[in-house]
């Protein structure tokens, strides 16, 4: 079975494939690069979901006859931000869409903010389009808080920032194995792997 990823990027399809194995489930991750790359979405439905949909029925038009569409949206949802950066993430620095901008921005933004009010969330949502053009959404949240600097050099966007509740380590720090256990997109799809499970392997 192959998921074709509603993403260009290379650390997003690889750890959603970490998830997909420990799932048990015979699903292989393409990223949208496989078919000539993602074609241009607007994310401005001011929803993770409504941005997901968006992005799945972009790229549904250029797969296979037949095949599983998957996209994810998702953020750093920060309490003394109002929710903020939140569906604008990806774009928070700029429409360049630059991981490093906006990470940086993040910090200089939250400096001197005191660690009590320094609580966050990462959110995440999964559309799914079946080969029969169903959709299906599963979303995944998991608490935390900010550090005052980046740590670590594993993960991607704001990862090095964000230290998950009853952790002293952020998620860049963690590693592949612990992080596809407890993040927002790991819960995300853990929802959507139950019902992958029931639904297309029921028979």
């Amino acid at each position: 079975m192959i998921f074709y990823l509603a993403s260009g990027n290379a650390h997003k399809a690889a750890e959603l494939q970490v998830m997909a194995a420990a799932s048990g489930l015979p699903i292989e991750v393409r990223s949208a690069r496989v078919l000539g790359g993602m074609p241009p979405v607007v994310e401005d439905t001011g929803t993770f979901a409504g941005n997901a949909r968006k992005k799945a029925e972009a790229l549904r038009s250029l797969v296979p006859a037949g095949a599983w569409v998957l996209a994810d949206d998702s953020g750093v949802c920060v309490d003394a931000l109002d929710g903020g950066p939140g569906v604008e993430s990806a774009y928070y620095a700029g429409p360049q869409n630059d991981p490093a901008a906006n990470l940086a921005k993040l910090v200089a933004v939250m400096q001197g903010v005191a660690a009590e009010r320094r609580g966050a969330e990462f959110y995440c949502v999964l559309l799914l389009i079946t080969p029969e053009g169903e959709s299906h959404a599963f979303s995944g949240r998991c608490r935390g808080s900010l550090l005052a600097s980046p740590r670590g050099g594993a993960g991607f966007g704001y990862d090095p920032l964000f230290v998950p509740e009853g952790f002293t380590c952020s998620y860049a720090e963690l590693g592949d194995e612990l992080k596809a256990r407890l993040s927002h997109r790991a819960l995300a799809w853990r929802a959507l792997a139950s019902w992958v499970r029931a639904h297309a392997f029921s028979g």
